[in-house]
């Protein structure tokens, strides 16, 4: 296993990162950020400003202040990665001096029981009230106008959405960045299943490593320090249950992460803190920045969508803007991010516009200035391939034509090779299934995905697939070539009618784009745990060698598929290490370290008619090089 996830992680991103939420290669010192585009305003630093939350614990916050006798308003950024990182590397945000000399008050705190302030840190609960007490805090702090905006990235942005579903009266504006919508749906697990090389990595080395620096545990810190360094060891642990790193036996070190491999359904444990059941309790503009490969892609769109349908004013509905670029979780996968070159091919123009947008925002909801930045729902979305940004007025976008294909012929490799096809009919004669054994000890290794959060032990990013489909455990499903250039933009949701021999398992699927040479790029994938199928809350077990229908949500992607180039589904029960190989036991998850193999078959017949729905734009809009900052 250990050699398999070394060779999921030359597949998917090569040699340089870290698994943390700082990861990747850092710039070249000097290069980011940049100096200029500075205001008018000068500006003064107080360090460790204390704040008292409603149960007495203090958290400390440095304060960027600027030299003007106006009042001004405040920008607030809550993080668990230190304030005086303030999430700037690599190549993200500007610096809280640089947001402060356009003459903002600009608060960076650090959240409870992380970095310097007090408390016992755990992930998500605390931040509901703590989020309300530090945005009232910050409003009434001397020389402000009594308006907030917050903004931050990941669990940065996650501190913005559990502030506003609180209501605090003086938040007038988020702008989070690459969050989800749910916890554990697109967080922690998805479609059931635990999404293994993000949270375990960023629970030991990172958040668990610093919430031991906090309390002074620096023992603890040191190991998990050393113990996150050999991620490829503990990514092949068993049972994730009993995750030696951070203690079971010790609840001190993180009880949390327990916590959540025992809640392995979206249970009331996670409802408590669930953003997309509360956009109701949001009444406040939100500008949301995503990327195509984003571990939490799917989340921030909903967000957008549930804040444009069910937003808690008026003015909140109208006042949603969502802007998704050609990047992958951390550094928003530009120049000198450490991150995957594929996701420089588009140039310049898919550089992320976060800072300037994010202060010509800001100048609207916070100072009044009428630059025309919102005013109506709005989604910005980078066209890879094409290299463009459109703008469109909803999502899905308007004008999608939602185009149905049909797998058909042999999927696997077999004596008549490869010939599984995507056409327009429905099979109306009998064709006979696919069949490929899974085995949870050798699972398909990742190449590339929507995962977080360092180059190394996250798959993220587009990537070559032809290593993984030489796979016998893959079947693959391909259009004819395209006639013009075809533009993909939207979800796509698979339908597939499969029987296994276990009592439950998983399965995968992938949309790929095959150039005329044959080499291939991953669009976006997904999965389902069989159990879930019906319900991510009573999840119920299957009948071996009984034919089920699955629903795989392939999370979003945008790209122009050129003339002569085609479009491929790739089937499969593992993507390792992005998810945890499901044993097929149907045993509790993570409760033991028992595997069993699975020969599974996938049907695509008249009366099991396996298909997927492609989300095609017309042609028409040509978009743009360049961001459209303000419309």
């Amino acid at each position: 296993m250990c050699a398999l996830v070394a060779t999921a992680v030359l597949i998917a991103s090569g040699c340089g990162g870290s698994g943390g939420e700082t990861g990747g290669v850092q710039p070249a010192a000097g290069s980011w950020p940049p100096a200029d585009g500075r205001g008018d305003c000068a500006v003064s630093k107080q360090e460790n400003v204390p704040a008292t939350m409603r149960d007495g614990v203090v958290l400390q916050s440095d304060v960027y202040r600027p030299q003007t006798a106006d009042p001004v308003p405040v920008i607030l950024m809550r993080t668990q990665y230190g304030k005086a990182a303030a999430q700037v590397q690599p190549y993200r945000y500007q610096s809280p001096d640089w947001f402060a000399s356009h003459c903002y008050l600009v608060v960076v705190q650090d959240i409870r029981g992380q970095g310097k302030s007090g408390g016992t840190f755990s992930e998500f609960g605390p931040d509901l009230d703590d989020g309300y007490d530090s945005v009232e805090w910050a409003a009434a702090l001397p020389g402000t106008n009594g308006k907030v905006g917050m903004y931050g990235s990941s669990y940065v942005g996650a501190t913005q959405w559990l502030a506003a579903v609180r209501t605090p009266p003086h938040l007038t504006t988020i702008v989070p960045a690459n969050t989800s919508s749910d916890y554990y749906d697109g967080w922690t697990y998805e479609g059931g299943a635990f999404r293994l090389a993000f949270v375990q990595p960023w629970a030991m080395e990172t958040i668990g490593r610093t919430a031991a620096e906090n309390r002074g545990d620096t023992a603890t810190a040191k190991q998990l320090l050393a113990d996150g360094a050999e991620y490829t060891r503990w990514m092949t642990y068993r049972p994730y249950q009993q995750f030696p790193p951070l203690r079971p036996d010790d609840p001190v070190v993180a009880p949390w992460f327990y916590d959540w491999m025992r809640h392995s359904t979206r249970d009331d444990y996670w409802k408590q803190w669930s953003i997309r059941d509360r956009y109701q309790d949001v009444k406040v503009p939100v500008l949301d920045i995503e990327g195509w490969y984003d571990a939490f892609l799917a989340g921030g769109i909903e967000n957008f969508t549930g804040m444009v349908g069910r937003g808690g004013s008026e003015e909140a509905r109208r006042n949603q803007r969502l802007v998704i670029g050609p990047w992958d979780h951390v550094g928003w996968g530009r120049p000198g991010t450490g991150i995957t070159a594929p996701l420089l091919d588009g140039g310049p123009g898919g550089n992320s516009p976060v800072n300037n947008l994010m202060l010509t925002w800001f100048d609207r909801f916070l100072k009044g200035a009428d630059n025309k930045v919102s005013g109506q729902p709005a989604v910005d979305y980078f066209v890879m391939g094409a290299d463009r940004w459109k703008t469109a007025s909803a999502w899905p976008l308007p004008d999608t034509r939602w185009t149905t294909y049909h797998l058909s012929g042999p999927g696997g490799v077999g004596l008549g090779g490869r010939k599984g096809e995507l056409v327009a009919d429905a099979p109306k004669d009998p064709q006979p299934p696919d069949r490929y054994y899974y085995d949870p000890l050798n699972p398909v290794p990742s190449a590339g995905g929507h995962s977080c959060c360092g180059a190394s032990s996250g798959p993220q990013g587009p990537f070559d697939q032809g290593a993984v489909e030489q796979r016998s455990d893959v079947l693959t499903y391909t259009t004819a070539p395209m006639p013009s250039d075809t533009e993909i933009t939207g979800p796509t949701e698979v339908k597939l009618w499969a029987a296994s021999t276990a009592p439950d398992t998983d399965f995968t699927a992938k949309l790929v784009a095959v150039a005329p040479d044959g080499s291939t790029r991953n669009l976006n994938n997904g999965i389902i745990r069989a159990a879930f199928r019906d319900s991510l809350e009573h999840p119920t077990p299957i009948v071996p060698g009984r034919p089920y229908q699955y629903t795989i949500k392939i999370w979003p992607t945008s790209y122009q598929v050129k003339a002569g180039s085609r479009l491929r589904l790739e089937i499969s029960s593992s993507d390792y290490p992005q998810y945890a190989p499901n044993p097929n036991t149907g045993e509790p998850f993570g409760a033991s370290a028992a595997v069993q193999g699975a020969t599974q078959t996938i049907f695509h017949d008249a009366e099991h008619p396996s298909s997927v729905v492609l989300p095609i734009i017309p042609a028409g809009d040509e978009g743009r090089t360049t961001f459209p900052l303000t419309r």
